[in-house]
């Protein structure tokens, strides 16, 4: 295996130490944009992309990136000149509308789409408020990501309080049905975080064996389930009651993997409505 430049090993330490909280600049800068209503933002600073404080950020260089519109211009600026990242421990949600082709086939493209954008704000105000950074808007999934820099130890947590505010905010509680049918799937585990692309185009996502286990979960999960790992169970503290313990045999994984499922809506046990 090729050695790392000092150059590209010094950019890694210092995406590193961003993503761990270890900048406290940076920190404060996230806390205070986060105080500013508004929603589109920055999914690195929380730089606010309309309203006032939209404004307010494009005079500073703020405003959405050209090349990617999930950053900010000095957020895009920086993942272009510094590509890199590490290795660190996080959570991650991956979020899938199910049945999406049968729903875009019985609703239309100009309903289908409507359906879509009310999805994505439903659910990025949801990450937001859990201070998530959110990886993909892609299709009829929604891919997010719980890091240190944003949520602290606590990222497992986050995760599945963010999980089930998603399915809450589409409507799963309701006696009538969801108003979009959504599964999620929520693992922590290890990931590289960091700016990856070519060409001067980079965007700042997670790779590794264990985003694409959260991404098979999600995929498995049913309208209104949460899939857990047993590893983002643990870590969050999350009560066993109320949950069903599931082992799934999944392609590519040489053993099986050990989840619960939580449901929200019609099907779920008392327990899991109150908690």
């Amino acid at each position: 295996m090729e050695e790392l430049s000092d150059k590209q090993a010094k950019i890694n330490e210092d995406w590193r130490a961003f993503l761990m909280g270890e900048e406290p600049a940076f920190h404060r800068t996230q806390m205070v944009f986060r105080l500013i209503p508004a929603s589109p933002r920055c999914k690195v600073c929380f730089a606010p992309f309309k309203g006032p404080g939209g404004l307010v950020m494009r005079t500073m260089g703020r405003g959405p990136a050209k090349m990617n519109p999930n950053l900010c211009g000095i957020c895009e600026n920086y993942a272009r000149e510094a590509p890199g990242g590490a290795e660190i421990p996080l959570s991650m949600l991956f979020a899938d509308i199910r049945g999406s082709t049968s729903l875009a086939e019985t609703l239309g493209t100009t309903r289908f789409s409507a359906l879509i954008a009310r999805f994505y704000d439903a659910v990025t105000h949801e990450l937001i408020r859990a201070n998530a950074m959110i990886d993909r808007l892609i299709g009829d999934e929604v891919i997010a990501l719980f890091v240190p820099v944003l949520t602290g130890d606590k990222h497992p947590h986050a995760a599945v309080e963010a999980a089930r505010g998603i399915l809450r905010a589409t409507g799963h509680e309701k006696s009538t049905g969801p108003w979009v049918p959504v599964g999620i799937g929520v693992h922590t585990g290890n990931a590289f975080v960091g700016a990856v692309g070519s060409a001067g185009v980079s965007d700042i996502t997670a790779l590794g064996d264990d985003v694409n286990l959260t991404a098979r979960l999600a995929s498995l999960a049913s309208a209104g389930e949460i899939l857990i790992t047993e590893a983002a169970r643990a870590a969050s503290g999350l009560p066993t009651d109320g949950l069903e313990p599931r082992r799934l045999d999944l392609k590519g994984r040489r053993a099986p993997v050990d989840v619960w499922l939580l449901r929200i809506g019609a099907n779920a046990t008392a327990s899991e409505r109150h908690t």
